[in-house]
């Protein structure tokens, strides 16, 4: 409270003599309205006094303490009451829920301040064994007899006040200091381990209690040390007070060696209090996390925080924003983006795939399979792309430009030996892919078989292609060259063709930033890509398509993390 008084004697002066407003007064000392009026009210700060005794628990049951207490002064010495006699009775017969303190501090109060309280406590105490007649005492004069203490009770309060240590007292400190001492020197090694063996002969992995408390951390040496202190019977009190950690600690550090051995000792806590380690609550997180919430009346697609809370907490679950990210987080979930991918529509899709994949997995040294396709046409002009770029400075490539001219190129993929063989067209059409097939028969000549795998297009299903194949099979019927073996790509599915693949590296590597000046300029740029490409390839031999030759299927595993279907086509 405010207690400058010359500022106080001001405050006073301006409002009550000047008249200054108190709302001014407040602003500019920098005082609540509340002190304020409190200022007002007095002439000078008042002191503070003692806090008067409230016992709203007690209130009620204070006459049947007064009854107790005039009740036990009347009755023979015998069968006088104690405290806790008076606060058990309390609490069984008059449904008193307060605590010891609140019964024994009112009854300290009316004996410090009520001389016939102090009459009533002699006939109280006169009937109970001294060394209790004296804490009774004790505990009601707390140390400082009160003046109207009468003449009958005042020596008991002066020998309250001086209590001299009874033999039992000194022995049990004794015992106590000398406990303290042993624990102690073990600890500091200065009891060795020949004499611990020798003393816990029936102790169970005595070695693993003594590494830990020789070499553990802290934990670990606590732990030992109650279990060895147990065994040679030191009270839990001395321990505690020697290692400072509470009795529930030693009593559960000894259940533990007592049910499990030194295993369950110094085995890592696995009870976690924290919400995050709450395997129900995880669940709600998730279980709500994959259902839309349109489900539960949100005009969204998608889960904000704050809507996950609320629907959370109306379901039971006490959650803030912050530990359902944290949970999602370690979850391994991220904000991505969806992105659209190539499917096919063909009817066929799971016949023509696995016709392809038997190929390949049976694939003999002397047959190879072709991956074959055409890129472009592209015009030749400048090309953007991804580059360096310094501060400040945005790449920018021209919307129209003049083109320097156009081109087409055909290419096959060796899948075994990641070999690309290629050669430029004018046009997309039969003719190219039969011309394909007559350089391929020329440079794999000495295979027996070779599969050809393109796309649907409409040059590559003709009727004309596959009369000129079944020509070329008849001529060769009798070991004069490869025999041709097509193997279509379901329609729509160009993701399956791998030379797509080959071509995507190619643009990124020489067309892509790009600004030849002629075509004959770019063909040399690819063709000195294809040559080194298949260079590499020889001297490091790597098959490619390695989704498509079926042998990489990993066994499938249930995630929590990975479902996201709609829990309401279960």
């Amino acid at each position: 409270m405010y207690r400058e008084i010359v500022q106080w004697r001001q405050i006073r002066r301006r409002v009550l003599e000047d008249g200054t407003p108190k709302k001014q007064v407040a602003r500019e000392a920098g005082i609540s309205r509340r002190t304020l009026n409190r200022i007002l009210t007095h002439e000078s700060p008042p002191g503070y006094g003692p806090r008067p005794s409230y016992y709203p628990k007690l209130d009620p049951h204070i006459p049947a303490i007064e009854r107790l207490l005039t009740k036990s002064a009347s009755k023979t010495p015998e069968s006088g009451m104690t405290l806790r006699d008076i606060v058990v009775h309390l609490r069984r017969d008059e449904g008193f829920s307060g605590s010891y303190d609140s019964v024994r501090n009112y009854i300290r109060n009316r004996a410090r301040d009520d001389e016939s309280a102090w009459e009533q406590a002699y006939d109280l105490i006169i009937g109970l064994p001294k060394s209790r007649a004296l804490d009774f005492i004790r505990l009601l004069s707390h140390g400082d007899p009160p003046a109207g203490m009468s003449a009958r009770v005042r020596p008991f309060a002066r020998e309250a006040a001086c209590p001299r240590k009874s033999s039992v007292r000194l022995n049990r400190e004794r015992r106590s200091h000398a406990d303290i001492e042993w624990m102690r020197q073990v600890l500091q090694k200065e009891i060795g381990d020949d004499h611990l063996y020798h003393e816990f002969t029936d102790l169970p992995d005595l070695g693993i209690l003594l590494r830990h408390l020789r070499n553990g951390h802290l934990l670990g040496r606590n732990r030992a040390m109650v279990v060895l202190a147990s065994r040679r019977t030191i009270p839990s009190q001395t321990i505690c007070a020697f290692l400072g950690v509470s009795k529930t600690s030693v009593r559960k550090y000894r259940d533990k060696f007592d049910g499990n051995g030194t295993a369950g000792l110094f085995a890592p806590q696995s009870k976690s209090n924290r919400k995050i380690d709450n395997e129900s609550l995880r669940n709600a997180v998730f279980s709500l996390l994959h259902e839309p919430p349109s489900n539960h009346g949100i005009n969204r697609t998608t889960w904000t925080m704050p809507l996950m809370c609320q629907v959370l907490k109306n379901s039971g679950h006490e959650i803030g924003p912050a530990l359902v990210s944290k949970m999602i987080r370690a979850a391994g979930y991220t904000w991505r983006k969806a992105k659209v991918v190539l499917t096919s529509n063909d009817p066929t899709y799971t016949e023509k795939l696995a016709q392809i994949r038997s190929i390949l997995e049976n694939l003999q040294p002397d047959e190879a399979f072709f991956s074959i396709d055409e890129y472009g046409p592209f015009a030749i002009k400048t090309k953007p792309g991804r580059t360096l770029a310094p501060p400040g400075v945005q790449p920018t490539v021209p919307q129209w430009q003049k083109s320097r001219g156009c081109m087409i190129m055909t290419a096959a993929l060796e899948l075994s030996g990641n070999q690309v063989t290629h050669f430029y067209s004018t046009k997309k059409n039969t003719g190219e892919m039969i011309r394909m097939m007559e350089v391929l028969i020329d440079g794999y000549a000495e295979y027996r078989k070779l599969y050809l795998s393109w796309d649907g297009a409409s040059w590559h299903i003709s009727k004309k292609l596959f009369t000129r194949i079944e020509a070329h099979n008849e001529a060769v019927a009798n070991g004069g060259g490869p025999q041709i073996v097509t193997a279509p790509l379901p329609a729509g599915a160009q993701f399956l063709n791998v030379i797509e693949s080959v071509f995507s590296g190619m643009a990124r590597a020489i067309i892509h930033s790009s600004d030849y000046k002629s075509v004959d300029e770019a063909k040399t740029a690819i063709d000195r890509y294809f040559a080194e490409r298949n260079a590499h390839f020889r001297d490091h031999p790597r098959r490619a398509g390695k989704k498509l030759w079926g042998k990489e299927r990993e066994p499938p595993v249930f995630s929590v993390a990975s479902n996201c279907k709609d829990p309401r086509y279960r």
